[in-house]
């Protein structure tokens, strides 16, 4: 006694479905965020979506992208940590923090989305390595991020995605710049 058709059809639909979210997730990686350090631009538990391909096939990444990458620190488990900051500078970018505002290129760089609206640490003016980002958290008071040796500069090969869109909470939903 043979599958009926009905039975046939259903198989062939979950099979494409399977294949054509397997397809889309070497594009898109839903990731939750984990952290403090984007606020308020992102919040603990925001559901976003990252573009795995961004960077390689849309060109480089660029000053105030909201990257995902994978960090030297560990997870419980035992993991490199997931983290989500902002690029701030890129190769070739001199980049300095001074009284309160980061100085990009020797400009004071305009940043709407930092929490308190200042970066309160001081750094030397430094010049960013080929293959190498500068990235900081917009909540700069409550950030581990490039301006700590911990997590230090990040090397583009680390960097899973770009995050552009907010799923979740469904009334913030929408596109990340």
């Amino acid at each position: 006694m043979g599958m009926s058709e009905n039975a046939k059809e259903w198989i062939k639909d979950i099979l494409v479905a399977v294949v054509v979210s397997f397809v889309i997730l070497q594009f898109i990686k839903p990731t939750i965020v984990r952290e403090h350090s984007m606020e308020d631009t992102l919040h603990e538990n925001d559901y976003i979506l990252l573009s795995r391909q961004a960077y390689s096939l849309f060109g480089e990444p660029a000053t105030g992208d909201i990257i995902v990458f994978r960090s030297e620190l560990k997870t419980n488990a035992g993991e490199n940590k997931l983290l989500v900051k902002r690029v701030i500078g890129v190769p070739g970018d001199s980049i300095a923090i001074q009284g309160g505002a980061v100085i990009l290129n020797g400009r004071e760089l305009q940043e709407p989305y930092v929490k308190d609206g200042f970066t309160a640490s001081e750094m030397e003016e430094m010049i960013i390595p080929e293959g190498m980002l500068f990235a900081m958290g917009d909540n700069r008071q409550n950030s581990m991020d490039s301006r700590d040796e911990r997590v230090g500069l990040v090397p583009m090969d680390k960097v899973v995605g770009k995050a552009f869109v907010r799923l979740y909470p469904f009334h913030q939903i929408g596109k990340l710049d």
